[in-house]
């Protein structure tokens, strides 16, 4: 007589996992995880098209584009302007086809740069079945829905993407392509730097980037707006603690506490919201020179970490092999050495802008998201805690906006709590970046063997 047992289900954990490796290891799956990501968008915001109507910063800039447009006032040409001068097209672009349907054409022009992005986070197609990178940037450009297809740096991010990926193959468009973020946002620029010093292609990104700072000054001449061409550094320096920011946090927890002078309040004329309390005074007026010295002091890291310790008539390293002679670092040519030591290094500047920076909006994640995809694509092992990092960070800042913004303005403690953990999460991948910069730095100086570069992480096959 035999008998029949039943067998127990799997855990639903295990049946999870299995149900997302058939998705990752299906040759469709990135193309379908993407269109579903990006159909949600434009399914949520149909009725309010349908309408004519614009969400997120977007009614500011339509606003921005119609008075282009239809009234001849044009930001930076007119009048002081928050932005560079490259972001007036990407703000204008979407008003040519009317105010009804500048939210549509906007969701199309950066799903146009998404899929771009995402061609070549999969080697142009090539690479479509468990590319954890690909499907980690479709997750957490979901996460961060409410401002990566709502703000401008829904246009920078992908673009930096599109650099990074194409550096090593085609410099001089990744010059290009960075030179055109930067002109839209500012934040591409510590991407650049780390191009600058680290990369063998520093000459041909620096000459891509003059051509294009040649042509949006030169437009700017034409239209008379030289008076306002830096008016968005201006602006942003004069700024007080902006409620989200990782400096603004001591205050944060005044204001909530009611220490005696502290307090979130309304700026009118930028429409955000900041905080003060007993002394930000010295927070406010210094800490942009802060920032620019901690990014001087990160740089000189980074070459370092490329070079070695500069000395008469070449690099060479300190130490008993000093008297050897001037050596040459021969730099690897692979993703794992040069341009991994680029990513970390851009990675830590981009950080340094974040985490010393008096402005903090929920968008500033879009800053680190598009490194952390490149890099978790070139090296899985190396920036897997990044990756990790990043994405409970993108997923606290959408809870804290739109979310719990409301009750953070109004100093609830959960809310506090909720940002307190984003900021927490952004200082400690700082502080890792920074000690794998500086590590990178002392095995560089440290090392027997100069002829070998060292990668950012040992592997079993080094």
């Amino acid at each position: 007589m035999t008998t029949s047992s039943a067998v127990a289900p799997a855990p639903l954990a295990t049946r999870l996992h299995r149900r997302r490796a058939r998705v990752q290891a299906h040759p469709r799956g990135l193309l379908y995880g993407f269109v579903a990501v990006h159909a949600a968008v434009f399914l949520v915001l149909t009725p309010l098209m349908i309408g004519g109507g614009v969400s997120g910063d977007l009614p500011l800039y339509r606003l921005w584009a119609t008075g282009a447009l239809s009234d001849g006032v044009w930001p930076v040409l007119d009048f002081s302007w928050v932005y560079p001068a490259g972001a007036i097209v990407p703000i204008v672009l979407p008003n040519v086809f009317g105010e009804q349907h500048y939210q549509f054409v906007w969701l199309a022009l950066l799903t146009t740069l998404d899929a771009v992005a995402l061609w070549l986070l999969t080697d142009r197609g090539r690479w479509t079945v468990d590319n954890e990178a690909a499907w980690w940037w479709l997750l957490v450009t979901l996460l961060l829905a409410p401002v990566a297809f709502l703000r401008l740096e829904g246009f920078s991010a992908p673009l930096v993407v599109a650099a990074l990926m194409l550096l090593s193959r085609r410099p001089r468009v990744a010059g290009l392509l960075l030179a055109v973020a930067t002109w839209i946002k500012v934040w591409p620029a510590a991407v650049v730097a780390a191009v600058v010093v680290g990369s063998r292609h520093r000459v041909v990104v620096v000459r891509a980037g003059v051509l294009v700072t040649m042509v949006v000054v030169s437009c700017v001449l034409l239209g008379r707006g030289t008076d306002d061409i830096t008016s968005f550094v201006t602006m942003q320096s004069g700024r007080a603690l902006q409620l989200e920011s990782t400096l603004a946090t001591p205050w944060l927890w005044m204001a909530m506490l009611r220490v005696p002078g502290a307090s979130v309040y309304q700026n009118v004329a930028l429409a955000t919201r900041e905080v003060m309390g007993p002394g930000d005074t010295w927070m406010i007026n210094d800490s942009t020179q802060v920032m620019l010295a901690v990014l001087m002091l990160l740089a000189g890291v980074l070459a370092v970490a490329t070079f070695g310790l500069p000395v008469s008539g070449g690099f060479r390293r300190r130490g008993p092999a000093a008297s050897a002679g001037p050596v040459t670092v021969v730099v690897a040519r692979d993703r794992g050495g040069e341009f991994g030591t680029v990513l970390l290094g851009a990675l830590t500047l981009t950080l340094a802008f974040v985490v010393f920076n008096k402005v903090g909006s929920p968008q500033y994640l879009l800053w680190i998201v598009p490194i952390v995809a490149v890099g978790y694509s070139a090296r899985p092992e190396a920036f897997r805690t990044p990756a990790v990092l990043t994405a409970w960070a993108s997923g606290l800042t959408t809870l804290v906006f739109p979310i719990l913004y409301r009750p953070l303005i109004e100093l609830n403690p959960l809310a506090v709590l909720v940002l307190g953990a984003r900021n927490s999460l952004l200082v400690v991948l700082f502080c890792w970046c920074t000690a794998r910069l500086v590590r990178l730095a002392v095995v560089m100086v440290r090392s027997e063997a100069f002829e070998v570069r060292v990668p950012l992480v040992a592997t079993s096959a080094s």
